[in-house]
């Protein structure tokens, strides 16, 4: 039962993102149905798969994606940086829609339609190609990684000092559905020495 004092104090989920990456789109979407239906603000953060895997030896295809994958972030980065963190939900949900449900391409143009719907100013695509947003970008990536390890990616929750990697689902879970895995996570997360549950995955990112 939620008491009056939880519906005053929504329990803050911070989440990291990148907006390439499908499994974080879908964890981003639960979130919000969480919102619905359990105490929960939801905050927005950035994190780079770039980042994480600039030192690494990839296959080419994956280091070629991972080369494309900086002008996203970074425009995140450089709408919060001049209009606070707050618009990056609306930034990356605008994002989000067009990366993977709509799959078009990791563009610019792409990029300024969803700066438009967010109802930021579309010169911030020019940080596209802009490395002075990298220190604050390895920054964030840093604050996500610090609070679970460097053996994991994105997204990125954390919730009371209790950080995770995941949940890693597909499709999004609405309604009833997405409050009872909250329920479930953090009852397995907040349990002093819990450290992973994994199973292969046998379907790919659903978006619908």
């Amino acid at each position: 039962m939620t008491t009056g004092a939880e519906a005053v104090n929504p329990q803050v989920a911070d989440l990291w993102f990148d907006p390439i990456c499908p499994w974080a789109w879908i964890t981003s979407q639960w979130l919000l149905e969480v919102e619905k239906v359990r105490p929960v603000q939801a905050r927005f953060h950035v994190m780079s798969l770039s980042v994480i895997n600039e030192d690494r030896d990839l296959p080419d295809d994956y280091r070629e994606m991972m080369d494309k994958a900086w002008g996203p972030v970074r425009v995140c980065i450089a709408a919060a940086r001049a209009h606070g963190e707050e618009v990056l939900a609306d930034l990356y949900t605008a994002l989000g829609t067009r990366l993977h449900n709509q799959d078009l391409p990791r563009e610019r143009t792409t990029i300024e339609d969803a700066l438009r719907e967010a109802k930021l100013p579309v010169e911030l695509a020019d940080a596209i190609d802009d490395e002075a947003y990298d220190k604050e970008l390895r920054e964030s990536t840093s604050a996500a990684m610090d609070k679970v390890g460097l053996e994991v990616g994105t997204p990125v929750i954390c919730v009371n000092d209790v950080a995770i990697f995941g949940p890693v689902v597909s499709p999004v879970p609405k309604g009833e559905a997405a409050g009872r895995l909250w329920d479930g996570v953090w009852l397995v997360a907040d349990t002093d020495g819990f450290f992973e549950l994994k199973r292969t995955r046998t379907r790919d990112p659903m978006f619908d």
